[in-house]
């Protein structure tokens, strides 16, 4: 159990959530795609903003302290109205491996399932080397569907593979996954 209280986030809450996603871009590996320097203001309230217009943007709170953020919006046009993705998720450092991430992921199905028009499919990247975020999506669900073979340039000059996933909310159980 995580201990987490998890909220809707808005605009308003941008300050919190650009600490929090420079704390988790400072840690290499974090699987983030921006460095802890270009993670803004500007970039943070353009995709709470977007997240807001038909999307979702949900903060886990422990003792009054935004420790994980998840958001997720409709790409457009309207075709693709029954999708949310440009999904990113963000957990504090020092709260990795708790079952943060597993909670936020829950929480955006639950939310995702009762959105109208009725989302039926999540759709996210992760970088083929970051092997502990690919196995919690697809314990989580999700399914490989390709490879963007080079995608991903790292600070070093080399390239990764980016992994496209998508997970289907519809007739899907989802796994067990313990209370916030």
């Amino acid at each position: 159990m995580t201990g987490c209280r998890i909220h809707p986030l808005t605009p308003a809450h941008a300050s919190i959530v650009l600490d929090l996603y420079r704390a988790a871009a400072s840690i290499r590996g974090s699987g983030l795609a921006r460095a802890a320097d270009e993670i803004t203001m500007t970039h943070v309230r353009s995709f709470m903003e977007r997240a807001c217009r038909g999307g979702v943007s949900l903060g886990a709170f422990r003792d009054d302290r935004l420790v994980g953020e998840i958001h997720a919006a409709r790409p457009g046009p309207r075709q693709f109205d029954h999708v949310l993705g440009d999904l990113t998720i963000a957990v504090h450092p020092q709260m990795q491996g708790q079952g943060v991430g597993s909670v936020l992921f829950a929480a955006l199905f639950d939310t995702a399932a009762l959105m109208t028009p009725a989302i039926a499919r999540v759709e996210l990247t992760a970088r083929s080397g970051n092997a502990g975020a690919l196995r919690l999506y697809e314990r989580l669900g999700f399914v490989r569907e390709g490879r963007l073979a080079g995608r991903v340039r790292l600070p070093d000059g080399t390239t990764e593979d980016d992994i496209p996933m998508g997970f289907k909310l519809e007739g899907h159980a989802l796994p067990p996954i313990a209370d916030a």
